[in-house]
């Protein structure tokens, strides 16, 4: 039993202490808010041994799936730099498809989540894309929700993950009750 408690223990890694690298040695690199990063981590959880994501895609880190993934286990260090590269292109992304430059930072920031979360060919094309192209940032807020499946089926973690990203979008807009 202790061989398989290290074992656990080794393949878990913090996402507070990934936060703290990224804010400490990248904070120049992206743009997205701590708040857009903790959203994120929380959702994604860190895994510092390479695993199978619900949609069956070799993953390490916080939820990267993008370059080579080794068999081994992987730094804090090394965690935190595929993060900010992974970040990166979801904030090119949304720069690029979605006039990321004029959106309030919590807009920004939820559309960066879901973008690294769903992908950038799926979201360019997406009813929330064209809402934040029109300004309609409530709009693009409330399509956050209909977001919830993974392989046609609804993921309880992604219902709960948009939800936050929902409430984080509108809150800096200046709604009227």
């Amino acid at each position: 039993m202790k061989n398989l408690s290290k074992i656990v223990t080794s393949s878990i890694c913090s996402v507070g202490v990934i936060i703290g690298i990224v804010l400490t040695n990248y904070r120049d690199d992206i743009s997205i808010s701590r708040q857009g990063l903790e959203i994120i981590g929380n959702a994604e959880s860190c895994r510092n041994e390479p695993y199978y994501c619900p949609a069956n895609i070799l993953t390490i880190g916080i939820g990267s799936t993008t370059g080579q993934i080794e068999q081994r286990i992987y730094s804090d260090d090394e965690i935190a730099v595929r993060w900010v590269s992974d970040i990166k292109q979801a904030e090119q992304c949304v720069n690029q498809y979605a006039s990321g430059a004029k959106l309030p930072q919590s807009v920004f920031d939820a559309t960066v989540s879901i973008t690294f979360n769903v992908g950038c060919s799926k979201m360019k094309m997406s009813t929330m894309y064209r809402y934040l192209n029109t300004g309609d940032y409530q709009a693009a807020c409330h399509e956050l929700p209909r977001w919830n499946k993974s392989a046609g089926k609804v993921l309880n973690g992604l219902v709960i993950r948009r939800e936050k990203e929902r409430e984080l979008c509108l809150s800096d807009l200046n709604l009227s009750q």
